[in-house]
């Protein structure tokens, strides 16, 4: 009975083995963290989370420095990835532009051409551009890793457009202000 029970738990251990090895490898195979869309209301190829949705700069970000934190980091959520992993740049997007940067709260945010690349928080689908020329300093970051100041062409006449909600204005009205704002790590945002 003892030699089933070896082999049995050989076996056992064998399939681990095979389970925790395509566990492992699969990180390999990831989403990109960032990939290149065209934008027709911004006339140009922008980057994109790999939900599809627009990535902005904070232009008071410069240097290898970080300025939105707190508040302006729920409003405009930066691109994250854990500790010790290298962002993975999708179709259309040089590898070699992409980067990360410790954070205040030590956290790292994805950079692309030494841009820190953030997300806003009005934008709910691919292709929305709501926080381009913000306040005059978030702008949407391009495959070629710049900032593009360009104004959003408006839509086609035939389209039915609902007008972006209006940017809180004391603490009490943002987003989450109850609680803090969500971890969103990867392609989690």
């Amino acid at each position: 009975m003892g030699g089933k029970v070896t082999r049995r738990t050989g076996a056992v251990l064998a399939l681990a083995a095979t389970f925790a090895g395509a566990a492992i490898a699969a990180p390999s195979a990831s989403v990109p963290t960032v990939k290149a869309a065209a934008n027709s209301a911004l006339e140009t190829t922008i980057v994109v989370n790999a939900k599809g949705l627009t990535l902005y700069h904070y232009q008071a970000d410069k240097k290898g420095t970080v300025k939105c934190t707190g508040p302006c980091a729920i409003l405009f959520p930066p691109v994250l990835v854990r500790a010790g992993t290298k962002p993975v740049a999708g179709p259309g997007l040089s590898a070699a532009k992409l980067g990360t940067l410790k954070r205040p709260d030590g956290t790292y945010q994805v950079t692309y051409n030494g841009l820190t690349l953030y997300r806003d928080y009005y934008d709910k689908s691919a292709g929305s551009v709501n926080g381009q020329g913000q306040q005059g300093v978030w702008y949407v970051v391009t495959s070629a890793g710049t900032v593009t100041k360009a104004t959003p062409a408006p839509p086609p006449p035939s389209a039915v457009s609902t007008p972006a909600p209006a940017a809180p204005s004391t603490p009490s009205d943002f987003p989450q202000a109850a609680g803090p704002p969500p971890n969103c790590v990867d392609s989690d945002c």
